[in-house]
Formats: C-alpha cells, sequence, structure tokens
C-alpha cells in the first residue's frame, strides 16, 4: 500500500502529531524568559517539565483505556481542550502553584491524549494489518517534523513578543488539533486471526496480555528506549560541554537526531512491514549499540558528535512503529490503546531513570563513562530480549457469560 493511499484517518493522525509534539518539542526555549520572569533559578522551569512528562506517562494508560472504550476522537478532542487550557493558563498563571498545575498536569494530560498511544491505536483500526508498521512510522516521523515546524515559530513568537503572548498562539493551535480530530471517524475493527476481540472484554485483553511472556519482553525493550533517549536528550549537552565544545555542536548534533529522525522511522516501520519485527527490533538496537560504543570510544570532536546525532537519530524513534506494531500484531487492534498504553508507561519510566540516574553517576564519578558504558549494555540486552518473542497472533479465550 502506497503512503498516498493512507485512509483520511492517518493523515489526520499525522497533524494532530505534529502540533502536539512539535509544541512539546519546543519548552525547552521558554526555560530563561518563564525563570526570568518569575524570578527563579532553573531548577524551577525544569521540574515543572519533568513532573509534565512523568504525568504524560502516568496518564497513558488511563487515557489508552478511555480511546478504546469511547473511540479515539472523543479522547483526542478533550486532550486538545485540556492541552489548551493548560497552555493559556501557564501563560495566565501568577504563582508557582498555578504554573506547576496548568503546564505540569494540564498539559500533560493533553499530550497524552493528543500523541502517539491514541493516534496509534485509532490508525490501527483503518489500516491493514501488513501495513500497519509503515503506517506507524509515518505517524511517528510527524512527531519529529513538528520539531522543526514549530520551534522556530515559537523562537520568532518569543523574539518579538514575550513568552506569555506565545503560549497563548500555541493554545490557539490546539483549536486545530480539535478540528482535525473532529473530522475523525470510528472505525470497525476487520476481523481476522489476530483481531479476533469484538466479543473480548478490557478486563480480559489486560489479563491475557500481562500473563502473556512476550508481551513483558516488549516492555523490558521499550523500557530501555525510554532510557537511552531521555539520557542523551537531557546529558548530551553537559557531556560535550565537558569535552570542551561548544554550545552550538550540541544544538547541532540534537538538530541531526530530530532530523534523520523523520526518516528512520519511516525505515524501520518499512522494514517491520518487510521483515520480522521482533528481528528488525533486535537490529535496531545492535545498530544503537554500535553507534554507542564508537561514540564514547572514539576522540570527541565536532564532527564525530554530529555523525553521533545523526547516527543516534537514524534510531531513535524507530521503536516506537516496531513496538506499537508487535503489539497490534499479537494482541489485536480493539484494545492497542490500553496494551501500548502500559507500554508506554515503562517506557517513561525508563525515560525518568536516564534523566535522573544520569546526573546522579556523574556527580557520584564526576564523568559520564560509566553511565555511556551501561547504555552500551543496555541496547545489547535490549537486542537479545526480542529475539525469543513469539510474534503470532494469540487466540483470544472468550468466557461466556451464562444466564
Amino acid at each position: 500500500m502506497s503512503i498516498f493511499r493512507f485512509p483520511m484517518l492517518v493523515w489526520l493522525g499525522i497533524g494532530i502529531l505534529i502540533i502536539s509534539l512539535g509544541v512539546r518539542q519546543s519548552f525547552g526555549i521558554f526555560m530563561m524568559p518563564i525563570s526570568m520572569s518569575f524570578d527563579v533559578g532553573r531548577e524551577f522551569f525544569s521540574f515543572a517539565i519533568a513532573l509534565q512528562n512523568l504525568l504524560f506517562g502516568v496518564f497513558q494508560p488511563f487515557v489508552g483505556m478511555a480511546a478504546d472504550r469511547f473511540g479515539s476522537k472523543k479522547v483526542i478532542m478533550l486532550g486538545a481542550i485540556a492541552y489548551g487550557l493548560g497552555l493559556l493558563l501557564t501563560s495566565l498563571s501568577s504563582t508557582t502553584e498555578a504554573f506547576y498545575i496548568s503546564i505540569s498536569m494540564l498539559v500533560g494530560l493533553g499530550l497524552s491524549a493528543t500523541s502517539y498511544v491514541v493516534v496509534l491505536g485509532a490508525v490501527a483500526k483503518v489500516v491493514p494489518a501488513e501495513h500497519t508498521a509503515k503506517a506507524f512510522g509515518l505517524t511517528t516521523a510527524a512527531g519529529s517534523f513538528g520539531m522543526f515546524a514549530v520551534i522556530p515559530g515559537a523562537q520568532s513568537l518569543l523574539t518579538h513578543f514575550d513568552w506569555q503572548t506565545a503560549l497563548q498562539v500555541f493554545a490557539l493551535l490546539c483549536c486545530i488539533m480539535l478540528a482535525f480530530a473532529s473530522f475523525m471517524k470510528t472505525a470497525k475493527v476487520e476481523t481476522n486471526i489476530g483481531d479476533q476481540v469484538d466479543e473480548q472484554t478490557l478486563s480480559q485483553a489486560l489479563k491475557q496480555a500481562c500473563t502473556n511472556r512476550n508481551y513483558w519482553l516488549i516492555h523490558m525493550g521499550f523500557f530501555v528506549c525510554g532510557f537511552h533517549v531521555m539520557f542523551i536528550a537531557t546529558h548530551l549537552p553537559s557531556y560535550l560541554a565537558d569535552k570542551h565544545l561548544g554550545a552550538s555542536t550540541a544544538a547541532l548534533a540534537l538538530a541531526y537526531v530530530g532530523i534523520f529522525n523523520i526518516f528512520g522511522s519511516y525505515f524501520w516501520g518499512v522494514m517491520g512491514d518487510r521483515f520480522n519485527k521482533r528481528y528488525v527490533m533486535s537490529s535496531l538496537y545492535l545498530v544503537r549499540t554500535v553507534v554507542i560504543a564508537a561514540f564514547v570510544t572514539l576522540p570527541v570532536t565536532d564532527n564525530t558528535a554530529a555523525i553521533f546525532g545523526a547516527a543516534i537519530g537514524f534510531c531513535w524513534l524507530g521503536t516506537v512503529p516496531l513496538t506499537s506494531g508487535l503489539v497490534r500484531q499479537i494482541f489485536g487492534a480493539r484494545y492497542l490503546s490500553t496494551l501500548y498504553g502500559l507500554v508506554f508507561f515503562t517506557h517513561q519510566i525508563g525515560s525518568f531513570l536516564g534523566a535522573w540516574v544520569g546526573g546522579r553517576i556523574y556527580d557520584y564519578y564526576g564523568s559520564y563513562e560509566p553511565i555511556w558504558w551501561s547504555t552500551v549494555v543496555l541496547a545489547f540486552i535490549a537486542a537479545l530480549l526480542h529475539l525469543p518473542i513469539d510474534d503470532r497472533p494469540v487466540m483470544i479465550k472468550i468466557v461466556p457469560v451464562l444466564s
């Protein structure tokens, strides 16, 4: 199936992700103006964003359950409202408590309801199983494209106006997400050997997944992904500064991460449709193993930092279409938002630990070397974890109700 023949729901989902994740990726450039406005240190804003990401993960399973029960359309619309309201109230906040409630809680909830888990769950219901990973790869790439579509505009708004006005403009963008969601039609799940779930209840689906060894192997692999992504995103600039490289080098390396992630997400998704997803996942983690090991072994220069950004970016979020695709392939599309939402929560736990443990180890050893080599080992373990996964569709066990 050509990407141009994907159903309209896929393209609406891509538009929603561009706005939702594009706005989220721009929060970093608000740190200085907001910290100065509240006359506090950087930890004030950093903690707010950290709490936002944690709540993003905590809300995810419940939002996924709501999407599976009431439909993605309603959940995304409510999420867009929460997102926009959170941004608006953040721009009007005059106290730290109001600031945390708005940007951490409301925006965190809005992100949960308008990002990958819910959108991919909707996409899975309209795309044939054999093209799922490709469709997931395309929608995942949209998140990185949003970074480049939204961040320059945010920087321009901060240059010509204040941060409050910039967030209010972002709140208006949430109205576009609301409009896109309003055109989404709830699709009926196609029934096949892997999707015989029309009569299965949510509790039955959860019990079946949670007693399945393959599901927990997927959890462990995605935990490693979260650890990698947040450790590198949080600590790469400091690591390069320790190597006496300028801030522009770190910015360029992170820019390359985003650019090459666009192509990588789609590439790994296509590979997941053509080949066995578990082997493709193992290959991706082996690539990460080699890339990270080479980076910490070779001399760190402007060139090696840029190459590392491009290489790690190519396999940055390629795990998303493959992981969600595996969950869909094994357990079907009916409760994908719930089951993948739980896996994504594990990813966020890894993200939290990647950011925190990275700093903890640096403070203890005075060097990032131990944590870098830990990420190499974790990548190799993740590659091994996916090999024994049995990706055959499970047979749905329905317990008849006696009248």
